[in-house]
C-alpha cells in the first residue's frame, strides 16, 4: 500500500514544530516539549503506513452498546456482547480491505483479534480501507482497560463516541475525552445509541441535548456543511439508522484524509498547550531608551561626571600655571610638594565607595534584565535574566579597571591659539616688575639718580597687569576646559556602556533573538503570523 503523503501546509506546521522543539530544548524543560515530541513522533510514524487505510476507534462507556454497533457494522457477530460487564476485554479490529496489518501492528493488536465483515455476493466498496477497531469501555473499572483506551485513541485516525440515553451527559466522557479533543471535531462521530428505547419525540429531545452539552464542551458540529463532528442517532439492535452511520462513514472514508486531519488536529492542540511558553501580550525586547538608561547607570557607577569635573580643573589649573603670576606659581608649586595633584578625582578608594558603586552596578544589571523580559513567557524570562546575571558576574571589576585606564584624553592637551600670546604678555608683566624693582633699588643705594615715578609706575604696572593677565587667561580657558573634561567624561562614558553592552546588553540580545526565532517558528505551527 503506498504510504500517508501531507499536503504542502501540514508539513510546513511539522517541520516548524520540529524546529521549535529543537530551538527550545535549551529553555524549556522535557516535560512541557513531551506533547510536541510525540506528535512528531506519530506523525512520522503514521506518514509510513498505508494511507489508503482509515482507523476508526469505537469507543463508549459500559452498556453503551459499542460493540453491537461494531457487529452491526460488520455484517457479523465479531465483538462479544452481552450483559457481563466489562464485555471488551481487548480490542478487536475489523479491516474491510486488505494491507492494513502494519497499521494494526502500531496499534499493538494481536493477528488473534483481526477480523473480516461478512462479505454479500458483491463486497461493499462503501467502507473499503476502513479499519474499525472496537475497544474496552473508557469508564471500565479494569485500569488496564482505560490504558488501552488511552493509549489507542492517541493513535487512530477518527473515533465514533457511542453513547446511550442514559450516560450521554457522563461527566467521566466529556471532562476526561469530549473537552480535551474538542479540536479533533472533524474526525469524531458522535452517535447517540438504543434509541429504540426512547419512546415518540424522547429521541429527537435527547440528541439535542446532547447537541447542547458538545457545544458547551467545545466540539464543533458538522451541520450546515460546515466542518465539525458528525452527529447521528441509531439503534444497534433493529438496525435503524445503521444505513446511515454507513453511509456517513463510507464518505468519510473515501476522502482519504481522515489521517491528514487527525494529524493536523493533534499538531493544533500541541500548539495551544505550547501557547503559554511563547505567546505574549505585547511587544517584548529592549529598547533604546532602556539601553540609554543602562549605559547611564553604568557611567554613574564609574564616576563619568566627577572624572570630566576633574579633568576640567586639571586643564584650568595646567592653564593657571602657564599663564599665571611668578609668584603665584611659586606658592602653587610649595603647597604641590606638600599635596601632589592628580589630575583626576580619586576612583573608589573607600570601602563604603566601593560597596555604593557595586550596589549602583547591580540596581542597573537587574532593571534592564527586569525591562528586557517584561511581557516575556516564564521560562523565556528567567532565560533573560539568566543572561543578565551571568553577564554582571565580575562587572563591577570591570569598569574599575577601565576607570583606572581611562583617566584623561590620550596625548597632551591641545593649546588654544592665544596661550603663547597669554605667556608673553605675562612675561612681560614680570619684566617690568623686575625692571622697576632694580630701577627703584638703584635710587635707594644712590647707584641711579633719583626719580621715583617711572619706576613705581613700571612696578605698578607689573603688579597690576600680571593678576589681570592672569584673571583673562582663566576667563578665556574655561571653553577649552570644559570641551576637555566633556572629552573625557565622554570617554568614560563610552567604555563603561561598551563594558556594559558586551557582558550584558548582548547576551540579553541574543537570548531574545532566540526567543524572537521561536515566536516565529510557534506563528508558523499556528499557521498564522503572530505580533
Amino acid at each position: 500500500m503506498p504510504p500517508l503523503t501531507y499536503d504542502a501546509p501540514l508539513q510546513e506546521r511539522l517541520d516548524a514544530l520540529r524546529e521549535l522543539v529543537g530551538l527550545s530544548r535549551t529553555r524549556l524543560d522535557s516535560g512541557t516539549l513531551a506533547e510536541a515530541s510525540r506528535v512528531l513522533d506519530e506523525a512520522a510514524a503514521r506518514r509510513r503506513l498505508s494511507g489508503q487505510h482509515t482507523v476508526v476507534a469505537i469507543a463508549g462507556a459500559t452498556g453503551s452498546g459499542k460493540s453491537q454497533l461494531f457487529n452491526a457494522l460488520a455484517g457479523v457477530a465479531i465483538s462479544e456482547t452481552g450483559v457481563r460487564r466489562p464485555t471488551t476485554a481487548a480490542p478487536i479490529a475489523c479491516s474491510w480491505s486488505d494491507g492494513a496489518a502494519s497499521l494494526l501492528d502500531r496499534l499493538g493488536i494481536p493477528g488473534r483479534l483481526r477480523r473480516r465483515p461478512l462479505q454479500g455476493p458483491e463486497p461493499d466498496p462503501q467502507l473499503r480501507g476502513l479499519v474499525l477497531v472496537d475497544l474496552p469501555d473508557h469508564d471500565s473499572a479494569v485500569v488496564e482497560h482505560r490504558e488501552q483506551v488511552d493509549r489507542i485513541l492517541a493513535l487512530v485516525d477518527a473515533v465514533i463516541w457511542v453513547v446511550d440515553p442514559e450516560k450521554y451527559a457522563d461527566a467521566v466522557l466529556h471532562e476526561r475525552y469530549l473537552r480535551p479533543m474538542a479540536g479533533h471535531a472533524e474526525v469524531m462521530f458522535i452517535v447517540l445509541n438504543q434509541v429504540d428505547r426512547l419512546p415518540g419525540e424522547a429521541a429527537e429531545q435527547v440528541l439535542d441535548d446532547l447537541r447542547r452539552l458538545l457545544d458547551e464542551d467545545g466540539v464543533a458540529l458538522g451541520e450546515y456543511g460546515e466542518p465539525g463532528a458528525t452527529v447521528l442517532a441509531v439503534s444497534a439492535l433493529t438496525g435503524d439508522g445503521i444505513g446511515e452511520l454507513r453511509e456517513a462513514l463510507g464518505q468519510f472514508v473515501s476522502e482519504r484524509t481522515a489521517a491528514a486531519r487527525r494529524i493536523s488536529a493533534d499538531v493544533n492542540a500541541a500548539a495551544q498547550r505550547l501557547r503559554p511558553v511563547y505567546a505574549t501580550r505585547r511587544g517584548a525586547g529592549l529598547s533604546e531608551e532602556a539601553r540609554e538608561e543602562f549605559a547611564a547607570r553604568l557611567a554613574d557607577a564609574v564616576g563619568a561626571t566627577a572624572a570630566g569635573e576633574a579633568a576640567e580643573r586639571a586643564w584650568l589649573r595646567n592653564a593657571s600655571k602657564a599663564c599665571g603670576t611668578p609668584w603665584l606659581r611659586l606658592w602653587r608649586w610649595c603647597r604641590d610638594l606638600r599635596e601632589p595633584p592628580t589630575g583626576r578625582l580619586p576612583l573608589r578608594t573607600q570601602p563604603e565607595e566601593e560597596a555604593t558603586a557595586r550596589q549602583r552596578v547591580e540596581q542597573a544589571v537587574r532593571t534592564v534584565a527586569d525591562r528586557a523580559s517584561a511581557g516575556l513567557p516564564a521560562a523565556w524570562a528567567q532565560a533573560v535574566r539568566e543572561a543578565a546575571v551571568r553577564g554582571a558576574q565580575g562587572l563591577p571589576e570591570a569598569l574599575d579597571e577601565l576607570a583606572a585606564r581611562t583617566e584623561v584624553p590620550p596625548g597632551r592637551p591641545l593649546r588654544p591659539g592665544w596661550w603663547p600670546a597669554a605667556v608673553l604678555a605675562q612675561a612681560a608683566m614680570t619684566l617690568l616688575q623686575v625692571v622697576g624693582g632694580l630701577w627703584l633699588t638703584g635710587q635707594i643705594i644712590g647707584v641711579m639718580a633719583p626719580n621715583l615715578g617711572v619706576p613705581v609706575l613700571l612696578m605698578i604696572a607689573g603688579i597690576v597687569g600680571g593678576p589681570l593677565v592672569e584673571w583673562s587667561c582663566r576667563i578665556a580657558a574655561r571653553g577649552p576646559a570644559r570641551r576637555y573634561g566633556q572629552e573625557a567624561e565622554r570617554r568614560l562614558r563610552e567604555a563603561a556602556a561598551g563594558c556594559g553592552r558586551a557582558r550584558v546588553l548582548d547576551p540579553v540580545a541574543a537570548e531574545l533573538l532566540r526567543y524572537q526565532e521561536v515566536r516565529e517558528q510557534y506563528a508558523r505551527v499556528l499557521g498564522t503570523r503572530m505580533r
